[in-house]
């Protein structure tokens, strides 16, 4: 018998279905101080949540700002990896499996583009993957089960470092290793500052808006959860459904926003596709992090997350030591300064990086 998924989120079934378990009902959300502390003593981070905040009205206005100046420019990027992704994969039995929560909206708006531009539905099933600890076995199951000849796409929102590259890489090798179905690691990304994806939309490091919000521009849907005090291992990974923050939630809104750009900028898609180079993954952000590693003296690489959208989950959700700032960016930074301010994080400019911003952990 398959194990049947929860309803989840404010997306329509049409756009995602969400192949996770509700756990709404227990309470697992710890400020960020509290959180850090287990974190670096040994606790992981899939057995406890953040809290999720309303957002200030200082930052929806960056939210609302940035939207209205890079909806064009996601839309292209966008277009450019659901090409790419049917010349790898084709249309016939492609299937869209985004990686939960920052995957979820680019895989809407990738389902959303093929529909607009082929006119073919795509299924799309967002899941659970965690930082060492896998992909959700039981969610590719039921994808395999319902589309027997599934040719899987697994799309997230951006790359850091690489580490969910990584994690992608070990998770299909080792379900391919038992199971006759064979899963493709190539994940497909929005923007890949990190040079770790060959699908990709862009390598700029820019503010993707989706990542300036938590669950309220995400479905409602909190990070996933894997804590097996209170978890089956063989059902679905976990995740709660925020219904409290209903008035400020933006999901559907940043999604029509930014599909409604798809017919005008066609022509922009065609030719960055045409103007592609190389699609070579090199590390390069690697590198970058591996010398801010020696400059700032810091033993744990885990606690350096390059990229805008990593810069921004660590003055949200982290406690930070300090941002580094690529001074050719910094007009493009203005969600990061906001937050740095309010939370009374230094900020230091720093060029010897191949993204816009870094964000430094700080050792508690």
């Amino acid at each position: 018998m398959i194990v049947q998924p929860d309803k989840m989120g404010s997306y329509t079934s049409e756009d995602v279905v969400f192949l996770l378990r509700d756990i709404s009902n227990v309470v697992l959300e710890l400020d960020n101080e509290k959180r850090e502390s287990l974190i670096q003593s040994g606790t992981h981070y899939s057995e406890m949540l953040p809290v999720e905040f309303h957002p200030s009205e200082a930052y929806m206005e960056i939210f609302y700002k940035t939207l209205d100046i890079y909806a064009e420019r996601i839309a292209i990027a966008v277009g450019v990896v659901a090409e790419q992704i049917i010349v790898h994969r084709g249309l016939e039995h492609l299937v869209v499996v985004s990686l939960a929560r920052a995957g979820t909206p680019i895989g809407i708006l990738i389902k959303r583009y093929i529909k607009m531009r082929y006119s073919i539905n795509v299924p799309h099933y967002s899941i659970s993957i965690i930082r060492g600890r896998g992909i959700d076995e039981t969610a590719i199951r039921y994808i395999l089960a319902k589309h027997p000849l599934a040719s899987i796409q697994f799309i997230d929102g951006w790359t850091g470092k690489g580490a969910i590259t990584k994690e992608l890489l070990q998770a299909c090798q080792s379900f391919n290793a038992n199971h006759k179905e064979q899963l493709n690691a190539n994940l497909a990304v929005l923007a890949d500052p990190g040079h770790c994806a060959s699908i990709f939309g862009t390598r700029s490091d820019f503010l993707i808006p989706s990542a300036c919000l938590n669950s309220t521009v995400s479905g409602l849907v909190s990070r996933t959860v894997l804590n097996l005090k209170f978890m089956d291992e063989r059902d679905f990974h976990g995740a709660k459904y925020y219904k409290e923050l209903e008035d400020a939630d933006v999901s559907n809104l940043y999604i029509n926003r930014i599909a409604s750009c798809f017919e005008k900028v066609q022509k922009e898609i065609e030719q960055q596709l045409l103007e592609r180079v190389s699609t070579s993954i090199t590390w390069k952000g690697m590198k970058s992090v591996q010398a801010i590693q020696e400059v700032f003296g810091i033993d744990n690489v885990h606690f350096i997350k390059p990229g805008v959208g990593e810069t921004t989950r660590v003055l949200l959700r982290r406690i930070p030591w300090k941002i580094l700032i690529n001074p050719k960016h910094i007009d493009e930074l203005e969600h990061i300064l906001l937050l740095a301010k309010e939370r009374n994080v230094p900020i230091e400019e720093y060029s010897n990086m191949s993204y816009a911003c870094c964000g430094l952990i700080k050792e508690v």
